[in-house]
């Protein structure tokens, strides 16, 4: 566990943000907002817009100016302003046919990402429509390596600003070629620091904490918002949760961003009920939103509530029908009625129209599962870790697709690889110690349970596990005190449990203290194993008869051992 938490104590240490002066930040963020918007970078521009929105007007003297032209800019502003309206409408091929020639930074960027998204374009389409959205295929952007070689001359000929560099990493990534990637998206924010992109794509390479350890990132104010957003991306969540507070305090208490992603920090770790909250607050001050809503889909699953997630559904739907969010959105509302069919199907759609949305391809795979199609689960799981290898649901999900198929050392893996994403999860450790004991590797099985109870049972199945494994293995001792333990949390919590696991550890333990002559001890086990209606947990030939017997040996309980009381005493 120290490993775990020195590498972002590290890097958030070594920060220099200064949120002192919040007009000059929104200066800035109105800036970087219009000259994404001028190179077609759409979504970066509505991140910087949205947290420029959350801080205070300011006064018409203070507003930024127009962004200055050069002699390029100005030689090229009639072929760019024509290419960016054909670029606007998705006419790709055209708008880079114009451009061609153009030597000024903006006009030559959307050049560049005008053959990128093209390419991208009929790569997609040829995809969907060819091979369907679970087919494998070998469908890539042909024109990645053209980019690669031009772009790459231009960077060594030191030509290339922020945006060029952040497009440059792009093509890198989808090339597979990461360690290069990451290079050159690091570069790119110390050219340019306020583009978001370049931050978001850094974070989508970053594998563990100890890689983020050592990068050499700038010292600047957004910083802490790629620090809070890769926190919450490695599962680093009171990290991220500090890191997300200490931005609300600095004046950004108003941002509809900050607020998702606190959302969405509070559903990784199952505070279902915080996360709810939430969601609900976050939809009466941005009602429109569909960012997110995926999630708070998946919360309304969780809990059942289904008039509540169809309201969600419809309200989307109203919206706007074709976004992959509310294909999902409606997706689960499907599955809840448990008509899986449909649900796979929306979920179809959702990769139809963006083949790499990580959340489609788990949730189709768990779809997939509820229709027992392993094959076509274990290639959805597979295309969501090809999207992003720290989606843990995808390995836990591989895992329990393999264990349905009793292929245990399969399982075993992908369960470990949940693990390593999710170390403090009480279920990955629960399915990983049930591996473990269908391998008959029960010492491994027992620390398994035993830290899956230390970090937080969520399921309450830890040391029932446990104690039956203990059992298993006879040693009584060790068995009756998880069983002890066991009851405790359960009459401690006040939750409604399985009647079958309370009543099986009150008639191991009647049996236990019968067997330790703690005669009122196993009375009174026995009394409370009566009480549940079981009738495949009493055994009236084993169990019943030896108790049928307790009142007359009542009395010898005044002759047992010091010991004994002792160890009454004990637990």
């Amino acid at each position: 566990m120290a490993a775990t938490t020195t590498a972002p104590a590290v890097v958030a240490g070594s920060t220099s943000a200064d949120f002192s002066d919040l007009r000059g930040i929104k200066k800035q963020l109105l800036d970087v907002a219009e000259r994404s918007r001028e190179r077609g970078l759409q979504h970066s521009g509505k991140w910087a817009s949205e947290l420029a929105f959350a801080l205070d007007p300011l006064p018409f003297n203070e507003l930024p100016p127009a962004p200055e032209l050069t002699e390029e800019d100005a030689r090229d502003l009639d072929a760019y302003t024509l290419a960016k309206s054909y670029f606007d409408l998705k006419e790709y091929d055209r708008a880079a046919y114009f451009l061609r020639g153009c030597k000024s930074q903006k006009a030559y960027f959307l050049y560049m990402y005008s053959r990128y998204l093209s390419g991208e374009k009929k790569k997609d389409d040829e995809t969907v429509d060819s091979l369907g959205p679970l087919e494998k295929g070998q469908v890539k952007n042909e024109v990645l390596r053209e980019l690669r070689v031009e772009l790459s001359k231009k960077r060594k000929a030191r030509e290339l600003d922020g945006f060029g560099l952040y497009l440059y990493g792009v093509v890198l990534r989808k090339l597979d070629l990461v360690k290069e990637a990451i290079d050159v998206f690091v570069e790119a924010t110390h050219v340019l620091p306020l583009h978001w992109g370049a931050w978001l794509e850094l974070c989508n390479l970053i594998t563990d904490k100890e890689m983020l350890k050592f990068l050499s990132l700038p010292d600047t104010w957004i910083k802490e918002f790629f620090l809070a957003h890769i926190y919450t991306e490695l599962q680093l969540i009171d990290e991220a949760l500090q890191k997300y507070q200490s931005l609300i305090d600095a004046g950004f208490s108003k941002s509809t961003y900050i607020i998702s992603q606190i959302a969405v920090a509070y559903h990784n770790i199952r505070d279902i009920d915080k996360a709810l909250s939430i969601f609900n607050e976050l939809r009466k001050q941005d009602p429109y939103r569909i960012e997110n809503m995926d999630t708070f889909s998946n919360l309304l699953y969780v809990r059942s509530m289904k008039p509540e997630l169809s309201y969600l559904a419809h309200n989307l739907c109203e919206i706007d029908k074709y976004r992959v969010e509310t294909c999902c959105v409606i997706g689960n509302y499907y599955s809840l009625r448990s008509q899986h069919e449909k649900a796979a199907l929306y979920f179809q759609r959702a990769l139809k129209l963006n083949p790499r949305y990580l959340g489609a391809w788990t949730l189709m795979g768990h779809e997939y599962m509820e229709m027992k199609n392993t094959s076509a689960a274990i290639q959805a799981y597979r295309h969501a870790i090809e999207v992003n290898k720290r989606d843990y649901r995808a390995w836990y999900g591989l895992g329990q697709t393999y264990e349905i198929l009793k292929m245990p050392f399969y399982c075993l893996y992908y369960y470990r690889r949940a693990h390593q994403l999710r170390p403090n999860d009480s279920r990955m450790l629960v399915a990983l110690g049930e591996c473990y004991e269908k391998l008959n590797q029960l010492v491994e099985a027992k620390k398994c349970y035993w830290r899956a109870y230390a970090v937080g049972d969520v399921e309450k199945m830890a040391l029932v596990k446990l104690a039956k494994l203990h059992e298993q293995l006879n040693e009584s001792e060790q068995a009756a005190q998880c069983y002890i333990k066991y009851i405790q949390d359960i009459y401690s919590c006040g939750e409604i449990v399985e009647h079958l696991e309370v009543s099986t550890a009150f008639r191991y333990l009647a049996q236990y203290y019968f067997k330790c002559k703690l005669w009122d001890e196993a009375s009174a086990c026995a009394q409370k194993c009566c009480a549940f209606n079981d009738n495949n947990n009493l055994n009236p030939s084993g169990l019943s008869r030896e108790l049928a017997h307790l009142p007359l040996l009542i009395e010898p309980i005044n002759n047992t051992p010091d010991h004994d009381k002792n160890f009454v005493k004990s637990k």
